[in-house]
């Protein structure tokens, strides 16, 4: 669930991120954080679909904890979110 969470808010920032460096494109705060946390799901769920994300599976028998994973999830998630702001971005453009 960590995974989730960190998904979803690391696409949410990279929304925002990638709005604030590609200002042409950008949808607004709003926009851009719906747009992020879409991207950052999927992002994740990709990641988790080719087997990524079990760098800490040491220290997850230990803890409990996968660090590794969500710092996968984290990196997935942030790059799904500003890749899926500049699409709805392009294609707002277009269309206006």
């Amino acid at each position: 669930m960590e995974q989730v969470i960190a998904s979803l808010l690391a696409g949410a920032v990279g929304g925002n991120i990638g709005g604030a460096a590609l200002k042409s494109l950008s949808l607004g705060t709003l926009g851009n954080s719906i747009a992020g946390i879409v991207g950052g799901g999927i992002g994740g769920q990709i990641l988790s679909a080719i087997g990524a994300g079990g760098l800490g599976d040491a220290t997850a028998s230990v803890t409990g904890l996968d660090i590794g994973s969500i710092v996968q999830q984290v990196a997935g998630g942030g790059a799904g979110g500003i890749l899926v702001m500049a699409l709805v971005g392009l294609v707002k453009k277009a269309l206006t």
